[in-house]
């Protein structure tokens, strides 16, 4: 069975669909391919790599923090803001979650932990607070400088909570939840927030692109791109690309979660230097966040691809499905 055959079979045992693109890093200390020891060389695929409907529009959900937080990181290496300059999280800036998103009391915060907790807990207070310092049409910028031309930002984690309060007729989260439990399959799978034509949004290709272009410090300065990469090497949820992987596999990588959208995008690196670029998005029949067994089949279909990649399996690129 082919590898893209291999991964849509994983999917399809989860209850889901996927997307994804996985391609090789040089980061210029693992040996180039070809090398002895080295892994082999991928086919070309546009941007070399596995590909399973790589070019589908998907909607980003907090993968786009990665974006967010490397235009946070320029411009406080080009020293356009200081990193240290305090905030205020109050009961205003709160959107629900993690980090400072659920706290009951005040806190007062840098930029940088605000960055920090953007990416390591995927902090939606903490995000939304830093795109209204670095300004939403900077971030949609800074894509198409790094060739991203799918690549879409429309607004922050208050946007894509306003507008699924509006999609439900629902003013608090609590009235959201009881209208959406009422709701049908087909009514949740029309949120706006799902829709990559009106919210953030990429292909699996581009994510991996950004990726690439971070782990070669040739999304900003080197130092921008470093943060960007030590925080995603912080994440602390291990329950989508880690679980494909060995112990001893580092893995820097930034989870994106809505109702039946299951996303995770990341760099695992081997022991001995090979480092891939992996994106994953899989959209399961059922209407949940939380489905154990679709973020296990993110795991395995990463490590199928990565694998796939390190020994030079046979594979192409498979035309165009959406999700």
């Amino acid at each position: 069975m082919r590898v893209e055959e291999r991964i849509r079979e994983v999917f399809a045992r989860a209850g889901a669909e996927g997307a994804l693109h996985a391609l090789r890093i040089d980061t210029g200390d693992a040996p180039p391919p070809g090398a002895p020891g080295a892994a082999a060389a991928p086919v070309a695929d546009g941007q070399a790599g596995v590909s399973v409907a790589a070019d589908t529009p998907v909607a980003l959900s907090s993968v786009f923090k990665v974006l967010l937080v490397l235009e946070f990181a320029r411009q406080a290496a080009a020293g356009q803001l200081d990193p240290r300059e305090r905030v205020l999280v109050t009961d205003e800036h709160r959107l629900g979650g993690w980090g400072t998103a659920g706290c009951v009391d005040d806190v007062e915060i840098s930029l940088r932990d605000l960055a920090y907790f953007a990416l390591t807990v995927s902090d939606n207070s903490a995000a939304d607070i830093l795109l209204s310092r670095v300004g939403l049409d900077t971030v949609g910028l800074l894509a198409r400088e790094l060739g991203l031309a799918r690549t879409r930002v429309v607004g922050g984690p208050r946007e894509a909570l306003a507008s699924m309060l509006g999609d439900v007729g629902a003013r608090t989260a609590e009235e959201f939840a009881t209208r959406y439990r009422a709701l049908p399959d087909e009514g949740k799978r029309r949120l706006s927030v799902l829709d990559p034509r009106r919210a953030n949004a990429s292909t699996p290709r581009e994510v991996t692109r950004l990726l690439d272009l971070i782990w070669r410090d040739a999304a900003g300065p080197p130092e921008a791109c470093a943060q960007v990469r030590e925080l995603m090497g912080r994440q602390v949820f291990r329950h989508r690309l880690t679980s494909g992987f060995p112990d001893d596999v580092r893995i820097a990588a930034k989870t994106g979660t809505l109702p039946g959208l299951h996303i995770e995008a990341g760099v695992v690196r081997w022991p001995e230097g090979d480092t891939y670029a992996v994106a994953v998005f899989a959209r399961s029949r059922a209407m949940v966040a939380d489905l154990t067994r679709v973020d296990a089949a993110i795991g395995t279909a990463a490590r199928i691809a990565v694998d796939s990649l390190r020994t030079g399996a046979d594979r192409q690129d498979q035309p165009h499905q959406p999700l």
